[in-house]
């Protein structure tokens, strides 16, 4: 395919036709797809690997005019979060979407540009559940059927509400890369059209329209830090950023299980990257999307990769001090900052989409007890007390005389190597912070003989540093 042929496909609806949606499609085996041996064998036409489309900054412009009914302009404030890290912090909420994600953006522009033809046949698509989400809620807004397949590792919340919004959903593969396989071979078999989650130029544009809003809302940014999976979302901000700004810093961030783009960066050029499960599951995706690595890499000016107790404490901070519920994926951005991997952008004025905000609540829950545990304000400790009447009673009354509260305890007798009149306790407690937590430890050390704390995720916090070393 020439370069010509490429900008022809990228400025016009796509070509080819499309057969009926798949009615009530649920699973499908992978030896249905394996044993065919052509999964492998199917490429994107619109994701070529020898000759990658990149994107122009008049293919955004034209994605935000023609998705402006359909899509809100969402607020871009600053944020509580300022005087903690110490930088002019403003948040992009794109979370605040119909559908819970920016994902919209370029679900609703990629349908946009269907032809009539191909908008009666319908689509497909593989996606962790965002992209899904907005393609089946845009898709029942133009009246096109939808089909989309999600990995078995997708949030349940995802899964239920594209059924909901009429889709349908093969819940199949065991991440995003066997999901793709599958999406295609049904692609090729049902004749549908494959629209990437990330990759396809007409969904990269309509990402970008993300960073045309944060170019009007905020003036002088000094820096955007922007989630990366796929790689859609960067190439799109980046571009229109720094077309209208070049002196704008953009900094792309990866939770560490996932770190698909920045060994891209090191091998020049987008390679299959393994991945673990992850607080972030948005940007589990094992290799980026050669469109968006073509535009984005020689935009990015750093890439990060965070831990994931991190991205655990950031949902934390963004739920306490924003009162805004986000999804691993989103509250990246400011993991990166709390990580301290971004101290340079000190006193400067800094831009942190907000992503998505679709999380189960059973993972919120987790992720904050993990960023409370992190942050030392959820605490485990063992401690050896009398098994005479009233000595659980004295550490009880212990604890509250310092104000700190408990959570949950249970006593042990017949495992331990003490005396038959003593018993160990196990105790999960909440303190009021780090410092709180090291008095706790202090007057249990005065009081009890045996007393052994639980491992500090996070040693080094904002704030806390000279008293953090005293719980290890």
């Amino acid at each position: 395919m020439s370069g010509q042929d490429n900008q022809e496909l990228l400025h016009s609806p796509l070509n080819g036709s499309c057969s009926n949606k798949i009615e009530g499609a649920e699973r499908i085996e992978n030896s249905a797809i394996v044993q065919n041996g052509t999964a492998d064998d199917i490429s994107d036409p619109m994701c070529s690997s020898s000759s990658p489309l990149q994107l122009h900054f008049e293919d955004i412009t034209s994605a935000a005019f023609k998705v402006k009914s359909a899509i809100l302009i969402t607020p871009c404030m600053k944020s509580h979060l300022s005087e903690l890290t110490g930088m002019d912090v403003f948040l992009k909420k794109d979370f605040l979407q119909y559908t819970g994600s920016f994902k919209e953006r370029g679900a609703c522009y990629a349908l946009i540009m269907l032809s009539d033809q191909q908008r009666r046949k319908g689509v497909i698509s593989a996606s962790l559940g965002n992209h899904a989400l907005a393609l089946s809620y845009h898709g029942h807004k133009l009246n096109i059927p939808v089909t989309v397949v999600m990995p078995v590792v997708a949030p349940i919340m995802k899964i239920r509400a594209c059924r909901q919004h009429g889709a349908s959903v093969v819940v199949q593969g065991k991440d995003m890369g066997e999901a793709k396989k599958i999406a295609m071979q049904l692609s090729k078999e049902r004749d549908l059209i494959y629209i990437n989650g990330y990759d396809h130029p007409h969904i990269m544009a309509g990402q970008g329209t993300l960073g045309l809003e944060i170019a009007d809302q905020v003036n002088d940014v000094d820096a955007v830090i922007v989630p990366v999976g796929g790689g859609g979302l960067i190439a799109g901000v980046a571009l229109a950023i720094k077309t209208l700004h070049p002196k704008t810093t953009v900094i792309g961030v990866e939770s560490e299980r996932c770190a698909s783009f920045s060994r891209a960066l090191k091998a020049g050029k987008p390679v299959y990257t393994p991945i673990e499960s992850t607080l972030a599951d948005g940007l589990a995706v094992p290799m980026v999307g050669y469109n968006a690595f073509a535009t984005a890499a020689p935009l990015i000016d750093k890439m990060v990769v965070v831990e994931e107790k991190w991205i655990a404490i950031a949902i934390l901070r963004l739920v306490e001090l924003e009162k805004c519920v986000v999804e691993g994926a989103g509250a990246a951005g400011l993991a990166a900052i709390l990580a301290g991997h971004l101290d340079e952008l000190k006193g400067k004025r800094v831009v942190l989409p907000l992503c998505g905000g679709n999380i189960d609540t059973t993972i919120l829950g987790r992720c904050l007890d993990r960023g409370l545990a992190c942050d030392g304000r959820l605490l485990k400790f063992s401690v050896t007390v009398s098994d005479r009447p009233g000595g659980i009673a004295e550490l009880c009354r212990l604890m509250a005389s310092i104000g700190v509260s408990i959570k949950d305890i249970m006593h042990e007798r017949a495992w331990i190597q003490s005396d038959i009149f003593s018993v160990e306790v196990k105790v999960v407690c909440e303190t009021q912070d780090i410092e709180h937590a090291s008095i706790l430890k202090r007057i249990l050390c005065e009081n009890y003989k045996t007393v052994i704390f639980g491992e500090i995720p996070s040693p080094v916090l904002l704030g806390a540093e000279d008293v953090s070393t005293n719980l290890i």
